[in-house]
C-alpha cells in the first residue's frame, strides 16, 4: 500500500496498525495521522485501510481537512442558539472560549484526538477547576464533536472514552418540618412572603417562579402552570426563557392556603397598580414584582429578603434553591409517591428524583416496613 495514502504495519500475528496521514498543522507544522489497530488477516486489514482511504478521500476533496475547530465551533453554535434558552447558549460560549478554543481552536477539527482533548482536561483539573467545569466543558465538546460526525466532518468522536473528575454530590441542605414552619412564620409577613409560600410548597426553580404570570393560574383547579423563565440577561434586559427542559413545563397543584394568598395578592395588584407597561412591559402580569413594579432580581431578593430573614429566624444560612429541595423533602417525607415529586418539581424520572434525594429512603423504608409490618400482623 502507498505510504502517501497510507500503512498497514504489522504488529504481531494477525494485528496490524492502520497508519494513514491526515495533513499538516498549518500553525504548527506538525504532520497528523489517524492510527487503527485492526485485528485479523492481511487482506482484512488491506479492506479497512481501503474503506477508510475512501473516506477521508471523499472528505478532503472537500477541503474539509482545512476547518479548523474554531471555524466549526462558530458554525455549530449558530445551529444550535435558536434551540436552547439564551443562559445555556452563554455558558455554551463561555466554556469553549475559556477553556478549549484556546489550546485546540486553530487545529483542523480532522487532526484533533482524544490525547488532544484529555490534555485540555488535565490542564483544567491542574488548575484547580472543579469537577463540575470539567464536566461541563467535555459535555459541550462532546456535542460539538457528536455533530459533526453526523455532519461527516470527522470520522470518529476524539471526545469519545475521555476520563472524567469524578463530581462530589454537594450536601444538600433543607429545612425540616419545623424550620419550614419557622421560616414561614417569619417570611410570610414581608413583602414577597407569598413568593415564598410558592416556592416552598411547590419546589419551583427561582427563575420559574418569578416568571409566572397570573393567566398560569387556574383558580378553580387551584393549579399553576409552569411554562417559562424569567432572568436577567448579561446586558441588564430581562429574558423570558423556555423551562430547563421539555419536561420542566408541568401543571402543579397548589395548596389550598396559598391559593388564598395568592387571591389576597390579586385583590391588592389589582386595587394599587405598580407596572407601569410602557417603563416595564415585561412586568405586566407578572405574578411578582417589586414594589416599583419591576420584575424580581433574584439576586436582590436574596441578599435584601432571603438571607435576612434566615437571620431573624435563627436559622440555617441555605441557598435560595434550597427551598426547592426542602418542598421535595418534605413531600417525600410525608409519603407523597416519588412519582408525584417528580412530575411536581420537572424531573425526568421518578428514578432521577429518589437518587438526588436519597437522603429520604431510609424514612420512607422504615414507613413502609411498619405499615406492611401492621398489614400482617397488626399494630
Amino acid at each position: 500500500m502507498s505510504r502517501k495514502l497510507g500503512q498497514i504495519i504489522a504488529v504481531r500475528e494477525n494485528t496490524w496498525m492502520i497508519r494513514i496521514p491526515m495533513g499538516c498543522d498549518p500553525h504548527t507544522k506538525q504532520r497528523s495521522y489517524y492510527n487503527r489497530t485492526v485485528h485479523g488477516s492481511l487482506r482484512q486489514a488491506q479492506k479497512f485501510l481501503g474503506k477508510k482511504i475512501n473516506e477521508l478521500g471523499a472528505y478532503i476533496e472537500r477541503d474539509g481537512a482545512k476547518i479548523r475547530l474554531d471555524q466549526y465551533l462558530d458554525q455549530w453554535l449558530k445551529t444550535i442558539k435558536a434551540r436552547i434558552c439564551s443562559k445555556t447558549y452563554e455558558s455554551y460560549e463561555s466554556l469553549l472560549s475559556k477553556y478549549i478554543r484556546p489550546s485546540l481552536g486553530k487545529k483542523p477539527i480532522v487532526a484533533i484526538r482524544p490525547l488532544d482533548v484529555q490534555a485540555i482536561y488535565q490542564k483544567m483539573t491542574d488548575r484547580g477547576l472543579s469537577p463540575r467545569t470539567v464536566q461541563g466543558a467535555h459535555w459541550v465538546l462532546n456535542a460539538a464533536f457528536r455533530q459533526a460526525l453526523q455532519w461527516e466532518m470527522i470520522l470518529e468522536v476524539p471526545t469519545k472514552g475521555a476520563k472524567l473528575p469524578r463530581i462530589r454530590r454537594r450536601e444538600m441542605r433543607v429545612f425540616s418540618v419545623e424550620e419550614a414552619k419557622i421560616f414561614l412564620k417569619f417570611a410570610l409577613p414581608t413583602m414577597y412572603g407569598t413568593l415564598f409560600a410558592v416556592a416552598i410548597t411547590t419546589g419551583m426553580r427561582p427563575s420559574e417562579y418569578i416568571g409566572l404570570k397570573w393567566q398560569d393560574l387556574d383558580w378553580e383547579r387551584r393549579t399553576v402552570s409552569v411554562k417559562r423563565t424569567l432572568r436577567k440577561g448579561p446586558t441588564g434586559q430581562w429574558e423570558y426563557g423556555e423551562t430547563k427542559r421539555a419536561g420542566s413545563r408541568r401543571i402543579i397543584r397548589l395548596q389550598n392556603w396559598v391559593i388564598a394568598r395568592l387571591k389576597q395578592l390579586r385583590e391588592v395588584q389589582t386595587a394599587n397598580p405598580v407596572v407601569d407597561p410602557e417603563e416595564w412591559p415585561e412586568a405586566v402580569d407578572l405574578m411578582f414584582v417589586t414594589e416599583f413594579g419591576r420584575p424580581v432580581n433574584v439576586n436582590s431578593l436574596v441578599y435584601k429578603h432571603f438571607k435576612p430573614i434566615l437571620n431573624r429566624a435563627g436559622l440555617p444560612n441555605i441557598r435560595l434553591y434550597d427551598l426547592r429541595h426542602t418542598a421535595a423533602t418534605l413531600a417525600l417525607t410525608v409519603g407523597v409517591s416519588p412519582k408525584v415529586v417528580s412530575e411536581q418539581l420537572g424531573h425526568t424520572s421518578a428514578a432521577f428524583t429518589l437518587d438526588v434525594y436519597s437522603h429520604v429512603l431510609p424514612h420512607m423504608q422504615d414507613d413502609a416496613a411498619a405499615k406492611v409490618e401492621a398489614a400482617l400482623i397488626g399494630s
